[in-house]
């Protein structure tokens, strides 16, 4: 993954994630999961369904600490089944 997360951003910071998935009720506790084995913590998450109800978005703040830790939990997140798109 060529990003350029190390010249933007200072370590560490708290990013955002926004992960947007099929609607289903284990979609946060699967997200976290994943973040958990990478930055644990306790996190809050915040769901907001799509208009016609088929698909969740939840938002993440997340403490990163290196470049490589965000394309880790890019690539983390987006291999979750349930998981469409990570912002």
């Amino acid at each position: 993954m060529k990003t350029h997360f190390d010249e933007l951003l200072d370590f560490p910071t708290v990013l955002n994630f926004k992960v947007m998935g099929v609607a289903c009720d284990e979609l946060p506790d699967l997200i976290i999961a994943e973040l958990q084995k990478h930055t644990p913590g306790d996190y809050t998450v915040k769901i907001t369904p799509s208009s016609k109800g088929n698909y969740h978005s939840v938002s993440i703040p997340v403490t990163v600490t290196s470049k490589e830790h965000i394309e880790q939990i890019y690539k983390t997140l987006n291999a979750i089944e349930q998981v469409r798109y990570v912002l």
